[in-house]
């Protein structure tokens, strides 16, 4: 569906719905207008309960220990409104954390009066130092640990397990943002070691906008509320989340026929193609733009990779936006933002994807910083 006139780079924002997956959407949009009391009243709830168990499948979990919601960004807030903290309490994250994630932090702490806490994590550092780090800020009073799957924006795999182990030497729970994990890497959720875990699958999962998973440990379920009260408030968890209001949740049911479609090109096989098309794609663009191969770093496995920009080409999120703007302009859709006072590009392959996307990127980008 997308448009052939132009790259689409920002997979890692925003996926493309493959044709036969919006159609079976429509489908299904057209039978809820056709009789809604049947839909609404008769047919949703297995619907739902049909495609929470596929997805739930896909990510390594039992259909019960699953919740299907709109993306991470409602995932975690769900998770945030169904916990208790005080005074005194700690809750931990790092500087890579999605902006609207940590609002919801932030949102969490000025409910309950606990501290956040953002631990410093140089963008180069491995795995140990990720781990370390985190030890180094947990304390007695560290009640919450976020921990990220794939950074958003530096693209960085961190070691969720070791991280998960470290927290509960502490006491703390542990969530963990999987907003790009689903379709980019193999999935056995409940074996992070976390206690809550949310992922996205209109990523690299190709599903229609608005769905996502929540995962819950066995001792969290009980106490989990959803965000919206309705007809599965006295039922446990996730019956709660399958039932909000007559919101549109064709997305959710048109789920399953994109892992169909993706599992039946071979998900090993649309993750090697990915991860050697970005690669390729970040030194081509590092090339074109004077970046010396020593700044560049990609972890194991992850279908995005981050050039950042020489010092003074576009420092600030203004001078980001308008570059991103102008690339637009040009055909070419990307993700352009400053992390720690520096400009980069976050480039997203996708099997949809060729190396002429990326030297378009790299001619633009040239072009456009005068490099």
């Amino acid at each position: 569906m997308l448009d052939p006139e132009v790259a689409h780079c920002n997979h890692g924002s925003f996926g493309a719905v493959p044709a036969p997956v919006m159609a079976a959407q429509d489908k299904l949009r057209a039978f809820m207008a056709t009789n809604p009391m049947k839909w609404w009243h008769r047919e949703l709830p297995q619907l739902v309960t049909a495609a929470r168990a596929e997805v739930a499948r896909f990510i390594g979990a039992q259909p019960d220990e699953v919740a299907l919601v709109n993306n991470v960004s409602a995932g975690v807030s769900a998770i945030v409104e169904s916990l208790d903290l005080e005074a005194g309490d700690e809750v931990l994250s790092t500087n890579h954390i999605y902006g609207a994630v940590g609002w919801a932090l932030d949102r969490l702490c000025a409910r309950t009066g606990a501290t956040r806490v953002v631990a410093e994590v140089p963008v180069e550092s491995t795995n140990a130092d990720v781990a370390d780090m985190f030890a180094k800020h947990c304390s007695e009073r560290t009640r919450l640990v976020l921990v990220d799957q794939v950074t958003s924006p530096t693209a960085r795999r961190f070691p969720v397990m070791e991280v998960a182990s470290i927290a509960h030497d502490f006491n703390a729970a542990v969530i963990v943002d999987g907003a790009h994990a689903p379709g980019m890497l193999p999935l056995d959720v409940p074996a992070l070691g976390a206690d809550f875990w949310t992922g996205n699958l209109h990523k690299w999962a190709c599903t229609p906008a608005g769905t996502g998973a929540l995962w819950v440990a066995p001792e969290w379920r009980p106490q989990m509320r959803s965000l919206i009260v309705s007809w599965g408030e006295q039922e446990p968890f996730p019956g709660p989340f399958d039932r909000v209001g007559t919101d549109d949740l064709t997305a959710w049911l048109a789920a399953p026929k994109s892992l169909e479609l993706l599992g039946g090109l071979g998900w090993d096989r649309i993750r090697r193609h990915n991860e050697a098309l970005v690669l390729w794609a970040q030194a081509t663009v590092a090339d074109a733009l004077g970046v010396p191969d020593g700044d560049l770093r990609h972890d194991p496995g992850v279908s995005m990779a981050v050039v950042r920009f020489p010092p003074g080409r576009a420092d600030t999120r203004e001078q980001c936006q308008a570059l991103q703007d102008a690339m637009a302009s040009r055909g070419v859709e990307m993700a352009i933002g400053c992390w720690n006072g520096r400009g980069g590009a976050r480039l997203s392959a996708q099997a949809y994807n060729c190396p002429a996307d990326y030297e378009r990127m790299a001619l633009g980008l040239r072009e456009l910083m005068a490099i």
